[in-house]
């Protein structure tokens, strides 16, 4: 039976023990979604979900993190000025991102964001949506995974499951030792300053 909780704004938003189940649950879901739920159960990776309406800004993700119970974390999809190296940085929320640190610790030239499409070709997500899951979908290994050192401190993280519609509350440590070894990921860690 999934918990519900009342949100700021008097909605109720259920927090289930992991995947969609049944028909009604299923349906409308798109199968990039269906896919994150397939890989963690494969790899016996607990979590829990919570559905809500769409959340592609950190403003909008503040009641589904209170929900889970888990710290904000901000993920970027970068790319160096020429396109042709592309990362995924994963941050507290509440630090600004800096192009300049990061550039300096990773030896690449001038970092923006990545552009939408390169974003649904590597990772199979939309704009909005981004998340560490959509790494799964990076078979030729074409995103290099930066993780900011606060964010290896918190024990679970929430994240997409590559669709904005859903996060899921993860267990940090099953995500870099059983989630990314089994995607063929590595992560570089980087240090943001926050100031």
């Amino acid at each position: 039976m999934p918990a519900s909780i009342v949100t700021e704004e008097g909605t109720q938003m259920q927090l289930f023990e992991g995947r969609p189940q049944g028909p009604d649950e299923v349906q409308g879901r798109q199968e990039r979604e269906l896919r994150v739920y397939d890989l963690l159960d494969d790899l016996g990776i607990s979590y829990q979900r919570t559905d809500h309406e769409e959340a592609n800004t950190m403003e909008a993700c503040e009641e589904v993190d209170r929900t889970l119970d888990v710290v904000m974390c901000k993920n970027l999809f970068l790319c160096n000025r020429q396109q042709t190296q592309f990362y995924l940085l994963m941050m507290p929320g509440e630090k600004p991102f800096k192009t300049r640190e990061i550039s300096g610790q990773i030896g690449s030239a001038r970092l923006s964001f990545g552009p939408g499409e390169k974003m649904v070709e590597f990772l199979d997500i939309h704009p909005g949506a981004v998340s560490v899951m959509g790494l799964m979908n990076d078979h030729d290994n074409q995103v290099q995974l930066l993780v900011d050192e606060d964010v290896l401190a918190e024990e679970y993280l929430g994240v997409h499951p590559c669709v904005n519609t859903s996060s899921l509350k993860l267990r940090g440590q099953d995500v870099w030792e059983k989630f990314l070894p089994a995607v063929h990921h590595e992560m570089k860690v980087v240090h943001l300053t926050g100031i």
